[in-house]
C-alpha cells in the first residue's frame, strides 16, 4: 500500500460523491419548474442510496471480479473476502471498491436529466438499479475490469482508451437517457425557462470542483500523471465554457448564465476518456470544439428531431464523451479500430439493455405520471412538499 495514493484517492472518493450530491441536484434542479425541483432533488438522492447498496452486493463483483472476458462473476458479493489488508494496485481494495461506488452512483443519476418533471418515482429506482447492474457494470468489466475491450481483448495490446469514462459513464448514460425521452415523450409545457439559473451555476460549479476527483483520481495514483488529468479537465471545462457562450452570442445575440455553465460541463464530459493521454494544448483543442459541437448537438435533439431530453443529457454528456473518445485516436493517443469499435459494441449493448429494461419496468410500474401530476407537480403530488410557498 501507498499512503499517498491512498490519501489522494480518498479525497477524490469524497470529491466524486460530492458530484451527485449536491452538484448534479442543483445543476438538474435549477432546470426544472419550481414545482418540481424537490422530486429532482429526490431522483439524485435516493439513486445515490441504492446504487451504493446494489454496488456493494452485485455491482462491484460484475464489474471488478475475476470472472472472465465478459463480466466478473459473483465472487466478491458483498465484499466477500476482501478485508482492510487487501490490495487492488497500491490502494486497499475497499478503497477502490467505494471510489469505483461513486461512479457507479452518478452514471445513472445522469439520466435523471432527460425524464425529469414526468417520470414516475417508482420507475426511477426500479430501472435505475436494474441498468446500473445490467448494462453500467458488465461495460465498467469490459473496459476497466480487464474485459475483452480492454488490453490483450480484441483489439489486442492496444486496446479502448478511456481514461475516466467517456463510453463506460458518458456514452452509456447519455444513450439511456435518449431512449428513456423517446418512451417518455414530451413534457406537455416544453417553453417554461429554468426557475433557478442561479442554482444551475453553483450546481455546474460543484460539478467542476468534483471532476478533478473523478479525472484525477482515475490515475489511481498520486503522481504526475494525476496532475496532468486534473490540469487538463480545467483547461477543457474553461475553454468549452468560451466557446458555447461565444457561439451563443453569434447565434442568439446574448450569452446566457446557464448556457455558460452547460458548456463547462460539455468541456468537462468531452475531456474525461482523453484526460490520462493529452496535454494542455489538446485539452484547448477539444473544449473548445466541444462548446459549439455539444450546443449544436442540444439543437439537434431537441429542435430537429422533437426528442424531449429534458434537460439535454444525449447531448451534452454522451456527445462530448463519445466525441472526447474520438479524439484520444485522433492525437495519437489509441487506435481509431479500438476507439470506434468500442463506441459502436457498447453503443449497441446499452440500446439493447434499456430498451429491454424500459419495457420490462414499465409494465411493473408507471413510466409516466398521470396528467394531473404532471400540471400540480410532482413535488406536491408524488412527495407531499413543497421547494417554495408558491412554486409555479
Amino acid at each position: 500500500m501507498n499512503g499517498a495514493d491512498t490519501a489522494w484517492i480518498i479525497v477524490a472518493t469524497a470529491l466524486v460523491l460530492f458530484m451527485t450530491l449536491p452538484g448534479l441536484a442543483l445543476f438538474y434542479g435549477g432546470l426544472v419548474r419550481a414545482r418540481n425541483v424537490l422530486s429532482v432533488f429526490m431522483h439524485c438522492y435516493a439513486i445515490a442510496c441504492l446504487m451504493s447498496v446494489l454496488w456493494l452486493a452485485f455491482g462491484y463483483t460484475i464489474a471488478f471480479g475475476d470472472g472472465g472476458a465478459y463480466w466478473g462473476g459473483l465472487g466478491k458479493m458483498f465484499l466477500m473476502g476482501v478485508g482492510t489488508d487487501d490490495l487492488s494496485g497500491t490502494l486497499p481494495e475497499v478503497l477502490f471498491f467505494a471510489f469505483q461506488m461513486t461512479f457507479a452512483i452518478i452514471t445513472p443519476a445522469l439520466i435523471v436529466g432527460a425524464y425529469v418533471e414526468r417520470v414516475g418515482f417508482g420507475f426511477v429506482l426500479l430501472f435505475s438499479g436494474l441498468w446500473m447492474l445490467l448494462c453500467y457494470a458488465p461495460v465498467v468489466h469490459w473496459v476497466w475490469g480487464g474485459g475483452f475491450l480492454a488490453d490483450g481483448g480484441i483489439f489486442g495490446d492496444t486496446g479502448v482508451r478511456d481514461f475516466a469514462g467517456g463510453i463506460v459513464v458518458h456514452e452509456t448514460a447519455g444513450i439511456a437517457a435518449l431512449i428513456i425521452a423517446v418512451f417518455l415523450g414530451p413534457r406537455k409545457n416544453r417553453v417554461t425557462p429554468p426557475h433557478n439559473p442561479g442554482y444551475v451555476m453553483l450546481g455546474a460549479a460543484m460539478l467542476w470542483v468534483g471532476w478533478f476527483g473523478f479525472n484525477g483520481g482515475s490515475q489511481l495514483a498520486a503522481d504526475g500523471g494525476a496532475a496532468m488529468a486534473l490540469t487538463v479537465t480545467h483547461i477543457s471545462a474553461a475553454t468549452a465554457s468560451l466557446t458555447w457562450a461565444l457561439w451563443e452570442k453569434v447565434k442568439f445575440g446574448k450569452s446566457s448564465l446557464v448556457g455558460m455553465v452547460t458548456g463547462t460541463i460539455a468541456g468537462l464530459a468531452s475531456i474525461t476518456p482523453a484526460s490520462g493521454f493529452v496535454g494542455p494544448v489538446e485539452a484547448l483543442i477539444i473544449g473548445a470544439i466541444a462548446g459549439v459541437l455539444c450546443q449544436e448537438a442540444v439543437n439537434v435533439i431537441r429542435n430537429m428531431l422533437k426528442i424531449d431530453d429534458t434537460l439535454d443529457v444525449f447531448a451534452v454528456h454522451g456527445v462530448g464523451g463519445i466525441f472526447g473518445t474520438i479524439m484520444i485516436a485522433v492525437f495519437g493517443a489509441g487506435s481509431f479500430a479500438a476507439q470506434l469499435g468500442s463506441l459502436a459494441i457498447v453503443g449497441v449493448f446499452t440500446v439493447v439493455v434499456t430498451v429491454v429494461l424500459v419495457v420490462v419496468v414499465k409494465a411493473i410500474t408507471p413510466l409516466r405520471v398521470d396528467a394531473e401530476t404532471e400540471n400540480s407537480g410532482l413535488d406536491i403530488i408524488v412527495h407531499g412538499e413543497r421547494a417554495y410557498d408558491h412554486a409555479s
